[in-house]
């Protein structure tokens, strides 16, 4: 655990990208196996269940420090984070181990089946045998909110070099539905067998938000391939073996959310991967994200839904085919494929290609933009014609061109401490509306502002509480806020009756006084316009 504690230490002290690359390097090299396989799954996502809830761990803490637990709680938010806190105010330890990083976290893992007596009696021992920062690393597992600053794409790049792997290579193999304990980094890395996971999709090309217009391009229009950004949900349709298998950008495997998709094994032949979008499709057009998002974060869905929210891929890019990595021929080559693909699959099948746009100027298709929320689409994405299919986010080839954010006026009426380094301001805060003199909330928002503008608000914050609801303070309702968000959608959740999608601080709105905040009336009007 001393080897990786270091490892943490150093990354926590350092913006510097390649100082974090040369300690993971180092890392990689050094590092027994199993640490090295538990390191890559913490920093791509794959982290201990919590075991145990956190209402006990601050009890317990208190108690082992000797302190009132109102003492530990006043801490708490002032540290900004609970493994610190706990870390910082445990006494030193009486006694040392030399244990590794995967024997702390088989400890983690095994408080899960424990009573509540043994479970302390496990984690008391083990802060007694770990000094502070080894200590502060054991109590981000068990809470399950392990967080190292560093990207998996970093991760991977310090990987590459201490393997001699490409990073291509690597970001492939570290895909899919795999586990520590399923797996070794022998087996994972070093003598990977691509043919051993048939669900393992590629990892995303991401796009970079164009923010100038595409004349900044250094190309001409004829370059470029222009289609719409669909507002749905990221995946790769894998198929393979005789079996199809739906990955989330986010590396979850969302196959039985969509049970639709089955239909398109007898049709598209295996060993083919499609990039595309999910989205809710009726009367061949797709619906609003609303509509599709009654489906999201469900494991199994009801025939209803399925009903009224059927779903379809909008392939917009064909990564396999034949059984082929077909990644590095150009966006135009794979985009033929993929027409030809589409054209052999009957017309009742759940895949559509996503329509390239035709536009001669990057004037015409600027007209083409401002009516994307017509089509139910974001805004463009325009993708250069002899681009490759590459990992991550690169810069370059693929752009997104979204449409303005729709905006609204509202006034802040409670506020709340942020966490980490902003344990000290107020950043979170509930904005509402007007419902002719009553001031109705509808949403909240904790970005957008800078530094500066946090430090301003939280001065003002502790000046003007009326009252304290826990963590949360109301304020007096002075401030006006414009905020922006991306989406609109009727939710009986909420008082106001609706819900705000992304929704973020655009501006604080010095200029505007109280009375001119926008209405309960104007969100309905933007519901009918845009849910």
């Amino acid at each position: 655990m001393n080897r990786f504690a270091a490892l943490f230490t150093t990354l926590d002290q350092t913006t510097r990208t390649t100082a974090k690359v040369d300690a993971l390097a180092a890392y990689f090299a050094e590092a027994p196996e199993d640490d090295k396989l538990w390191t890559i799954a913490l920093l791509s996502g794959r982290r201990p269940k919590r075991t145990v809830i956190a209402t006990r761990l601050r009890e317990w803490a208190a108690e082992r420090a000797g302190i009132p637990l109102w003492l530990f709680e006043e801490s708490y938010p002032i540290v900004g984070d609970l493994a610190e806190t706990i870390a910082l105010i445990l006494p030193d330890a009486t006694r040392a181990t030399d244990h590794t990083l995967s024997h702390w976290i088989g400890e983690v893992r095994a408080l899960a089946k424990l009573d509540d007596a043994t479970k302390k009696a496990r984690i008391l021992a083990a802060w007694d045998a770990l000094p502070k920062i080894e200590r502060f690393v054991f109590n981000k597992l068990i809470t399950g909110g392990f967080r190292m600053g560093v990207s998996q794409k970093l991760m991977t790049r310090a990987l590459s070099r201490a393997t001699g792997i490409d990073e291509p290579d690597l970001a492939h193999r570290l895909m899919g539905d795999w586990q520590p304990d399923r797996t070794s980094f022998e087996t994972l890395i070093l003598k990977h067998d691509p043919s051993a996971d048939l669900s393992k999709p590629y990892p995303f090309y991401l796009a970079y938000q164009l923010d100038g217009g595409p004349e900044t391009l250094d190309t001409p229009p004829d370059d470029w391939a222009a289609e719409r950004k669909w507002d749905g949900i990221r995946g790769q349709l894998i198929l393979r073996g005789g079996a199809h298998f739906l990955w989330s950008r986010g590396e979850e495997l969302m196959t039985d959310r969509f049970p639709e998709l089955s239909r398109l094994i007898d049709h598209v032949p295996a060993g083919t991967v499609l990039d595309g979008e999910v989205v809710a499709w009726r009367d061949e057009a797709p619906m609003t994200f609303n509509a599709l998002q009654k489906r999201i974060g469900r494991k199994t869905v009801p025939k209803k839904l399925l009903t009224e929210a059927p779903v379809i891929l909008y392939a917009y890019d064909l990564l396999e085919w034949q059984a082929e990595d077909i990644r590095a021929r150009p966006f135009a080559e794979r985009r033929t494929l993929l027409d030809t693909l589409a054209e052999s699959v009957p017309a009742e099948m759940p895949l559509r290609v996503s329509p390239l746009l035709p536009f001669e100027s990057w004037d015409a298709l600027a007209e083409i933009r401002e009516a994307s929320r017509d089509h139910a689409s974001e805004g463009i994405m325009l993708k250069h014609l002899q681009s490759p299919y590459r990992d991550g986010r690169k810069k370059g080839d693929w752009w997104k061109w979204k449409v303005d954010p729709l905006t609204i006026d509202a006034v802040m009426i409670y506020a709340q401490q942020g966490h980490g380094r902003r344990a000290n301001l107020f950043t979170d805060f509930t904005f509402a509306v007007w419902d002719d003199d009553t001031l109705v909330p509808f949403t909240k928002a904790y970005s957008g502002l800078t530094d500066a503008e946090f430090r301003k608000i939280t001065a003002w914050v502790r000046r003007n509480t009326l009252e304290r609801y826990g963590p949360v303070r109301q304020v007096k309702p002075e401030h006006v806020f414009e905020i922006a968000f991306e989406g609109i959608q009727e939710s009986p959740r909420h008082k106001s009756g609706v819900a705000l999608r992304f929704p973020r601080m655009s501006r604080w709105r010095h200029d505007k006084p109280l009375g001119e905040a926008n209405t309960l009336t104007d969100l309905k009007d933007m519901l009918a316009a845009y849910g």
